[in-house]
This record gives structure tokens, C-alpha cells and sequence, in this order.
């Protein structure tokens, strides 16, 4: 009668030909709870049989179903990152790639796996809220939410932890982190005020998000500590983009061509408002100043080098996981955990 080697290989089996924790069992000689006590690093194992499963799961290259684990330890092991724009502001905007490095870098300390997802239609976020309630996720964090956006409501009614990149607004119940956006605005127009700039233009971000109503509402204290009153003229709407950028300052310069001061909510917007400046002839910083926010790697790379309030964009994005973390661990979740990170200006050659 033939006798087989122990330690000849047998059979694989599971999805792809991975061996499978029946097939360890097998070749260690042990159950396959003894097994999985083993994987999962339980102490109610002898040592002979946790050195024959050890020995066994190199045999076989064998790999354990990190999601299988992370289901029956009641976590998904996953967080998701979601932004609800399109591609093309991602990958355009040095605002998100910041986010996402600061989210990853904070997450690369954990077991945790981050899943991206982009929300550009009521479909995909109906497709979004059916993955989310198959319980595949520990938790949600969310960046450039709009007013009345629907996603942080629903997944308080799944329980899944959430923490907003900003706010809806100021009495936003939702853990967020976020900076000081008006301080900074008002940071930026004191700045120019003191440059003896008389009449003091700002490009907003869109109406309907909170971030764009603080970094307006900077521009106005500013000029009312100032003593000065607000010209209607002077604020056109943008959308954080450059392109809107450059349809605002090209609207400034129809209604208020003496303008020689501009504050725009967002260096990507500044950058279109420099454009329009150049191919109008009007020199910057001589005949118009130009303030942005954010200072992201496109205040550093426009021409005049930009002036901009400085927030710290990547430790928002490691400051969000940190809170996120607490509020699945904490038996109660993070509910009323707001967290306001400071801002200063940097200022360069355009004003």
C-alpha cells in the first residue's frame, strides 16, 4: 500500500485555486478551529499545534480571507473617501489630491483599507447607498458636501459613522474637521486694506456651500472693522474652479474697471482671475493686488508667485480619519466632535 508524504502538496481548492483553511487543517493534522484560532492569533492553542498549522499555511501559501475575518470580527475593514464632484475637479484641483494624501498617509497607520468613490449623479449615489447598507464599510468620510446634499442624513439612518470635510453649515450636528475659513478671509482683506487698497473686489466659491459663505463673510468683517461699506459691484459668484474664476474677474472688470484689489476663495480661482488680468493689461501686484486661499502648489506656481491663506489641507484629510476612527470605536460615535484646524497668510509677490 502506497504512503502519501505529508508534506507532498494537496489539491487547491477555493475561488482561484487558493488553498483553503479546510485544506490547512488537513495538512496540519488539527480541526479547522484550531486553525482559525491560530490565524487569528488566539493563546487557547498548544504550541505543537500552532507549530503544525504554522508549518502547514507555509507548505501552502496559504493567505487568510481578510474580508471573511473582518465580517465575523463585526468590522468591514474598509473606510470610504467619498467626494461628490466630478473627475475632472479631482484631478484638477490640488485641494482633493491633498485631502486623499492626507487621508492615505493617516490610514497606511491602521488595518484599514480606503475605498474612493465619486458621486456625480442621484444614481450613483442610490448605488452608493446599497453598498453602504451591505455593511462593507466601518465608516464615511466626506469632502465637498453642498447644502442640502442628502448623504450625511442617510447614513446616519444606516448607523455608519460619518465625518464631514467642512460644513453644511454653522450648526452643522455631523462631526466634521475643518478650518477657519473666515478668519482667513478676513486675514487676507486686512491684508489688503493695508496695502491701501481702495477698492477691494472678491470672487466667492458657490452659494449654496457654507465654506463659500465664511470666506464671504471674512471679506465683509474685514471691511467693516475697516470702517468701509460694501460695494455689491465688487463680489461676483464663483465655483472654485478656474474657469470660474475667469468668469468672475472678467464680471468685475465690466462693472468696476477701477478696481485694484481682488480676494478670490480659492487659489485655482485666483489663478483664472490672474488671466483675465494679464490679457486686460492690467499689472499685478502694481495697478491690481491678488489674494487667494488655500495655498496649495498653485499659489507657488502662478506668474506673479501668489499671495494666499495657508490651510493645512493634508492634516484636515489626517485629522478626518483620526475622528472618524474614535467615532467606530466609541460605543456612542463621534457626534458633536468638531475639530477647526488655523489658518495664516503667506504672502508673495501679487500682492
Amino acid at each position: 500500500m502506497a504512503v502519501r508524504d505529508r508534506r507532498t502538496p494537496v489539491a487547491r481548492g477555493g475561488r482561484g485555486g487558493r488553498p483553503t483553511l479546510e485544506q490547512v487543517a488537513a495538512r496540519a493534522g488539527v480541526g479547522r478551529g484550531t486553525v482559525s484560532r491560530v490565524i487569528n492569533g488566539s493563546d487557547q492553542v498548544s504550541e505543537q499545534a500552532r507549530t503544525a498549522v504554522e508549518r502547514a499555511v507555509a507548505e501552502l501559501g496559504y493567505v487568510p480571507n481578510r474580508a471573511a475575518r473582518a465580517l465575523a470580527a463585526g468590522s468591514a475593514d474598509a473606510v470610504a473617501l467619498v467626494i461628490p464632484e466630478p473627475e475632472t475637479r479631482l484631478f484638477s484641483e490640488p485641494y482633493f489630491s491633498d485631502i486623499v494624501r492626507g487621508v492615505s498617509a493617516e490610514l497606511a497607520e491602521t488595518d484599514k483599507q480606503l475605498l474612493l468613490t465619486l458621486i456625480r449623479s442621484p444614481r450613483e449615489r442610490e448605488r452608493l447607498a446599497a453598498y453602504l447598507s451591505a455593511d462593507r464599510v466601518d465608516g464615511v468620510l466626506l469632502v465637498s458636501v453642498h447644502e442640502g446634499d442628502p448623504l450625511p442624513e442617510m447614513l446616519a439612518a444606516m448607523g455608519l459613522p460619518a465625518v464631514l470635510n467642512g460644513r453644511r453649515a454653522a450648526s452643522e450636528a455631523v462631526p466634521y474637521v475643518d478650518s477657519d475659513n473666515t478668519g482667513g478671509a478676513q486675514a487676507a482683506v486686512e491684508h489688503l486694506i493695508g496695502r491701501e487698497r481702495g477698492a477691494i473686489a472678491t470672487i466667492t466659491g458657490p452659494s449654496d456651500m457654507y465654506v463659500a459663505s465664511c470666506r464671504l463673510a471674512g471679506y465683509r468683517q474685514a471691511l467693516k472693522a475697516a470702517g468701509r461699506e460694501e460695494d455689491p459691484g465688487l463680489v461676483a459668484v464663483g465655483d472654485f474652479t478656474e474657469e470660474g474664476g475667469q468668469r468672475a474677474m472678467e464680471e468685475l472688470l465690466e462693472r468696476r474697471p477701477a478696481l485694484d484689489a481682488v480676494f478670490a476663495a480659492s487659489d485655482v480661482m485666483a489663478a483664472g482671475a490672474l488671466q483675465v488680468l494679464r490679457a486686460a493689461g492690467r499689472a499685478v501686484p502694481d495697478e491690481v493686488a491678488v489674494v487667494g486661499f488655500e495655498d496649495s502648489p498653485v499659489a507657488r506656481h502662478t506668474d506673479p508667485a501668489l499671495t494666499s491663506v495657508r490651510q493645512p489641507t493634508e492634516e484636515m484629510g489626517r485629522a478626518m480619519v483620526r475622528v472618524l476612527l474614535e467615532g467606530i470605536d466609541a460605543s456612542d460615535g463621534a457626534e458633536g466632535r468638531h475639530v477647526v484646524l488655523p489658518t495664516e497668510l503667506v504672502v508673495r509677490a501679487s500682492g
